[in-house]
């Protein structure tokens, strides 16, 4: 049962590999966090079917299985969970006040915020039935399972041309469908691209099916000039039309870019005072696993330290020497300005 009376020295955001990352660190170092993780929790990996690319798995690892393990690590070594959606935040003034879709309103003296970012799709519902069987938004994660196959990228944009450079290293054929005759991509990855002799262009297209008995066999593209409808066989289908950071809840409260990633100011801090960011949320340049996971311990690592420093901490929740829930203690940050 969670204590809306209490006022906590770390609500985390998020329960993906940035979140749950950050939990760990908070919790080891006593500060007794409560993530509130989302009605559906476990990030992009929940999507995912093997996972070949995080660290200290000899043998692969299916997405949904990695989040458990490391929401169960989170869960013994001290931080609380609240499976419910966020729907409101005050950063005006702390504590800082959350409040959940089911009505709880929880007061923090910290805030990490890493709500994700969510691919933007197609909007087909075959693309859905062949998620993790072919369909893929993540060519860095993926693309291994595509060697000497011919794939399909779609996309026009500095993130297409990335997918199908990377995957041109692996695969037998990677043929990019775009819905428009020129590329919005950057000059430099346009003519990357272009000149790969393993990659093609099928220009002013658009995938309208995705086929596959168990997997995805082929596509079915229309010609957007004069609706001609053909099929082409096919192994693999990376969308790459860009990513949405889960952000709406902060607008107008913390500082993000054109695209509506949040920007962080000293570190991991965010514009206002106490709030820290980690991972998708402001990073749309690597948008892994592992470099999520990087920055949950970055964010939880500073929220520590600046709770130190600002002496909000709660009493019961200051470090002492010997006690077994933190293994190793980091000294002392800067204090605030």
């Amino acid at each position: 049962m969670i204590d809306a009376d209490a006022i906590r020295n770390v609500v985390i955001l998020g329960g993906g590999p940035a979140g749950l990352t950050a939990a760990i660190y908070a919790a080891r170092a006593n500060l007794r966090p409560l993530v509130i993780e989302g009605g559906e929790a476990g990030g992009q990996l929940m999507l995912t079917t093997l996972v070949e690319n995080y660290s200290g798995f000899a043998d692969a690892i299916m997405g949904p299985d990695l989040m458990t393990a490391m929401r169960t690590q989170a869960e013994r070594v001290g931080a609380e969970f609240l499976t419910e959606d966020a729907v409101a935040a005050d950063l005006s003034q702390r504590p800082f006040r959350i409040t959940t879709q089911g009505g709880t309103e929880v007061r923090a003296r910290a805030v990490i915020v890493a709500t994700g970012a969510s691919a933007k799709m197609l909007g087909l519902p075959s693309e859905q039935r062949f998620l993790g069987r072919g369909v893929s938004t993540c060519a860095t994660c993926d693309g291994f399972f595509f060697r000497q196959q011919d794939v399909v990228v779609v996309g026009g944009g500095d993130s297409a041309m990335e997918e199908a450079l990377y995957l041109a290293n692996m695969a037998h054929s990677v043929t990019v469908v775009h819905r428009r005759d020129t590329l919005r991509a950057s000059k430099i990855m346009q003519d990357r691209a272009l000149k790969h002799p393993k990659i093609a262009f099928v220009w002013n297209t658009e995938v309208a099916e995705i086929l596959g008995d168990g997997k995805v066999r082929a596509v079915r593209l229309r010609d957007m000039t004069t609706g001609e409808i053909t099929e082409r066989p096919i192994d693999g289908v990376f969308v790459a039309i860009g990513h949405r950071p889960n952000t709406d809840l902060f607008k107008g409260q913390l500082a993000m870019d054109a695209a509506g990633y949040m920007v962080a100011t000293r570190g991991t801090m965010s514009n206002v005072e106490g709030v820290f960011l980690a991972g998708d949320v402001h990073d749309h340049t690597y948008r892994q696993a592992i470099t999520a996971a990087g920055f949950g311990c970055m964010a939880a690592m500073d929220a520590e330290r600046w709770l130190q420093g600002d002496e909000a901490l709660a009493p019961e929740a200051h470090w002492s020497p010997g006690q077994p829930a933190v293994a190793t203690r980091a000294k002392p940050g800067p204090t605030r300005a």
